[in-house]
């Protein structure tokens, strides 16, 4: 029997809310960019930069769930899902040379401090903090739901503190005049960027190198299938991540003598689903007697259940657990 394996998620949540979010920073981050040369406002500069970061998690979190609707195809067998990867270590590229620049021109600023706008600066952070808000309204429920909904939203959250700290410096200009307000600002925005950009390349750079899922203890992992009574062993294990938030399985299991390989199977699939939640799981059942025959390739027939699982019961027994 013939069948195909669609290893991303069918339906699509919370892809509404994510647009209304993209149109709304992304039309302020315009005006917040022209506002920031017209007011000489570097802080406005540096959470404009900011803001860019929110666009750019937007569009990678819509980009990954309009094309987690693809199917795997003859040339991607696992489908498009690191797509979101690719599209994190261009945000974080883009964000290092943005920070770069900001830091830099901060430092010039302060050994010659510029006039502020600083009235044009407060108008603009507070229309940025009400947009802001109305996006984090908006991506809340999805945030629960989706890890990519969920960086959106952390997104669009740190951005709000920046919003509120421009506000907040625009207002100590307007009533000290102290200039040097402003680039310490944009240090102190910039610093906030540097770090999140980090950890979002370094995730990034780990789903591509195909590391194990952030938050998957391997040792567990092989201890709760360990932990089975009819498990002998578990060797060649291999925990990789698709997508951010797609982990993945393959592990050689031997069982022991008179076990059913299929139900050994679909139970350890279920393990790994309840405990690590881990859906794309791979097992090759092994016999405890099968010798060099372990892991040896042999002619079998597929059989399709409801949990999409297949196997064979000859010796050196493969399985394929997909919830």
């Amino acid at each position: 029997m013939g069948h195909d394996h669609d290893h991303l998620p069918s339906e699509i949540r919370h892809e509404k809310p994510l647009w209304w979010a993209l149109g709304l920073t992304t039309t302020f981050l315009v005006v917040e960019v022209v506002g920031a040369f017209w007011t000489n406002s570097l802080a406005l500069l540096s959470d404009a930069a900011h803001m860019a970061t929110d666009t750019l998690a937007l569009m990678i979190a819509l980009v990954a769930v309009r094309l987690s609707r693809r199917p795997p195809d003859a040339r991607r067998t696992y489908g498009y899902a690191r797509l979101e990867a690719l599209g994190a270590m261009i945000n974080g590229a883009m964000l290092f040379v943005v920070a770069g620049y900001i830091l830099w021109e901060a430092i010039a600023r302060f050994r010659q401090p510029q006039e502020i706008a600083s009235t044009g600066m407060l108008v603009i952070a507070a229309i940025g903090l009400v947009i802001n808000l109305i996006s984090m309204r908006l991506l809340q429920a999805g945030s629960g739901e989706s890890l990519n909904v969920k960086g959106a939203y952390l997104e669009v959250w740190a951005d709000m503190l920046g919003s509120v700290a421009v506000i907040v410096g625009a207002l100590l200009i307007r009533w000290t005049g102290w200039k040097p307000i402003d680039p310490i600002l944009a240090v102190l925005i910039g610093l906030w960027v540097l770090p999140r950009t980090w950890v979002l390349m370094r995730e990034a750079i780990n789903v591509l190198l195909e590391g194990v899922p952030k938050g998957t203890d391997v040792a567990k992992v092989r201890a709760g299938l360990s932990a089975h009574a009819a498990v002998v062993d578990v060797h060649d294990l291999h925990v990789w991540a698709l997508a951010s938030s797609t982990p993945a399985l393959t592990a050689h299991v031997v069982m022991r003598q008179g076990t059913d390989a299929d139900a050994l199977r679909r139970e350890l699939g279920a393990r790994l689903h309840e405990e690590f939640g881990i859906d794309h799981v791979t097992l090759q059942i092994e016999a405890d007697h099968c010798g060099e025959a372990c892991g040896q390739p042999v002619k079998h027939d597929h059989g399709h259940d409801h949990d999409h699982d297949h196997g064979h019961d000859a010796q050196g027994h493969h399985g394929h657990v997909h919830r």
